[in-house]
């Protein structure tokens, strides 16, 4: 069992389905890899030449996903990088998760209780809380939230998942009032998921990336 492992262990036992119990249990962990940076450091460059965690990976015009752990029971630690041009659109997830801000900070907005169908118009939502997660900011949000969230540049988050609860998910834009399913790995199209597929080479920038920023 390798230290990430070891850490993350006791999450295999939780809820994942009770907000608050996450929040709990993740914290402690969260706090312990956010104070071992050449532990997440080895892992970011452990998972570089893991296959199965590379395959993982996703990257976009303006994020990057680092996975750097997965468990069987479906946990898994990531790394997010905020590149320039961040702006998200409202959305939900397909599972609960914890997060703790390493780097800048984004405009957080969460929206009311509201049915999660594309029927849903994105203009009808209301923002219920809206913050600055800075660094050190320590959240849970879970499944059934609809979020949306503007990124500083070279914004960088820590990530701890759940098992997924749902294949799809669903994205609302403002500014057209259209929503739409996206799809988990399990049932998305093979050309959906080449799109975001990052590249061993994408990866290495990524790490070298956070290297300079005293991330890892």
């Amino acid at each position: 069992m390798n230290a990430v492992e070891e850490i993350t262990k006791p999450l295999r036992d939780i809820d994942w389905n009770n907000t608050e119990a996450v929040h709990t249990a993740t914290r402690p962990v969260l706090d312990e890899l956010a104070a071992d940076r050449q532990l997440l450091r080895s892992s970011a460059l452990a998972a570089l030449d893991d296959k199965k965690l590379l395959s993982l990976c996703e990257h976009y015009d303006i994020l990057d996903k680092i996975v750097m752990f997965s468990d069987p029971c479906g946990i898994r630690l990531r790394l997010h990088v905020f590149q320039p041009g961040y702006i998200d659109r409202p959305h939900n997830h397909r599972w609960t998760y914890s997060s703790r801000l390493l780097r800048n900070r984004y405009l957080h907005r969460i929206y009311g209780d509201a049915e999660i169908d594309s029927s849903l118009h994105p203009g009808k939502l209301d923002a219920v809380h809206v913050r600055e997660e800075v660094v050190g900011s320590t959240y849970t949000l879970s499944h059934k939230a609809i979020h949306a969230v503007v990124a500083e540049p070279g914004t960088v988050s820590l990530v701890v998942r759940g098992p997924a609860v749902a294949d799809r998910f669903l994205v609302m834009d403002a500014a057209t009032g259209a929503a739409w399913w996206q799809y988990g790995a399990a049932v998305e199209s093979e050309e959906d998921s080449r799109k975001k597929r990052m590249s061993r080479e994408r990866m290495s920038e990524v790490i070298d990336q956070l290297i300079d920023w005293r991330i890892l």
